[in-house]
């Protein structure tokens, strides 16, 4: 864990610290808070967030002391409260977040961020309406174009920032998507490595899956699980 010395200088630094001086409209997140939470996946320390972009709390789940070291696993989750909260089987939300915390307990040592981001960033009520429209045949990107969403609204800048008052200096980034790590370096992270977070498909999510490769560029192999996936629903 991150020692209490220097738990206590985080907060310190963090309490006053500002980025922005009310005109430029500079992003700024700090920590408020520190804490230790024992978990099914192991016992972590997590760390609360404010931010002045969105005006929302984000997360950070820590196992062991990141402070100013290199290599360190990261995993960079986006809020899916009907994946992660009501174990949805549309997405493989939940399924991520759940192998990232393994992984990361395993190692003994990363940080999952848990960024408000629900929905790909067009929030809770616009994704229950891409829902619908998935209902309808589209598929996720298409729903959102039509809501009037790019299919991505997310932007890491504040994953960015985390990463920077965690004082952690490079990264292994746990992702399938390419986008997220020029992201990150776009906004000085040292990305120095790619984990893959393949998790397997079942017969709801299958198409997202095939979106998430083919429209958003995801590095996704699943060799014939999907056509098995397949394969069950023509069964049904």
């Amino acid at each position: 864990m991150i020692p209490k010395q220097k738990v206590e200088q985080m907060l310190k630094e963090n309490r006053n610290h500002c980025c922005d001086d009310g005109t430029t409209g500079k992003m700024c997140v700090k920590i408020v808070a520190i804490a230790k939470l024992p978990s099914r996946y192991g016992v972590f320390q997590i760390a609360a967030f404010e931010s002045n972009q969105d005006k929302k709390e984000h997360a950070a789940l820590i196992k062991g002391d990141v402070t100013g070291k290199d290599n360190v696993t990261v995993r960079i989750h986006s809020e899916c409260l009907t994946g992660d909260g009501f174990g949805s089987l549309r997405c493989d939300c939940r399924d991520q977040l759940t192998a990232s915390l393994e992984h990361i307990e395993k190692e003994g040592l990363g940080v999952v961020l848990y960024l408000r981001q629900e929905g790909r960033g067009i929030g809770f009520a616009n994704k229950i309406k891409a829902y619908a429209l998935q209902d309808k045949g589209y598929d996720t990107v298409e729903a959102d174009k039509i809501l009037g969403f790019s299919g991505d609204e997310r932007d890491y800048q504040i994953a960015a920032h985390m990463l920077s008052s965690l004082k952690v200096s490079s990264i292994k980034l746990m992702t399938n998507n390419p986008k997220k790590i020029e992201d990150l370096k776009e906004h000085g992270v040292k990305v120095i490595g790619r984990i893959p977070l393949i998790t397997p498909p079942n017969q709801y999510n299958r198409e997202y899956l095939k979106t998430k490769e083919l429209k958003a560029g995801h590095l996704l192999d699943f060799g014939n699980e999907l056509e098995q996936s397949e394969k069950a629903v023509r069964d049904e």
